[in-house]
């Protein structure tokens, strides 16, 4: 076998044909909330930072404001980040259950969707994390970092 054989070989064994388990893509990231360890929610991930090897070295997360506006951008190394594939635990006892089903969405306004193309809600869903690995999401259902509001908010403000 010849060196351009081989390269191109070992390149073929190396392209991914089929997503692996604890690989998301990162347009999914974008939108997913983000809570503290007191089961607040602080803020929502804007945006993902490669290094130069394409690994994960900052997340943007996106603070206060109101539909994008006013809000304030500080930049959290992913190490400082834990993901959690089940939903946050309710604060308040609630009884009523919601009578919209929409898609949740990313800040692009696209809808998330299930690995087989089918829509998908987050926040008081009844989906266990074996049902979402089960169903193929490409993304985990929030992220928890422990800082309030107000000590993201005092973080300098990360400009692109």
């Amino acid at each position: 076998m010849n060196k351009t054989a081989a390269a191109d070989s070992a390149s073929a064994e190396r392209a991914a044909s089929a997503r692996r388990e604890g690989e998301w893509r990162a347009s999914k990231l974008v939108g997913v909330n983000v809570y503290n360890d007191a089961n607040e929610k602080i803020g929502d991930i804007n945006d993902v930072i490669l290094d130069k090897a394409g690994k994960v070295e900052n997340v943007i997360l996106g603070v206060g404001g109101f539909l994008g506006m006013g809000e304030h951008y500080v930049a959290v190394g992913n190490d400082k980040l834990k993901w959690s594939n089940e939903p946050p635990r309710s604060t308040t006892a609630s009884t009523t259950t919601s009578t919209t089903n929409r898609p949740a969405t990313n800040a692009d306004s696209n809808a998330r969707t299930v690995g087989n193309g089918t829509a998908t809600t987050t926040g008081a869903a009844t989906t266990t994390a074996d049902d979402r690995k089960a169903n193929g999401y490409w993304y985990p259902d929030h992220a928890i970092y422990n800082a309030t509001k107000d000590q993201l908010k005092a973080m300098p403000q990360f400009k692109y």
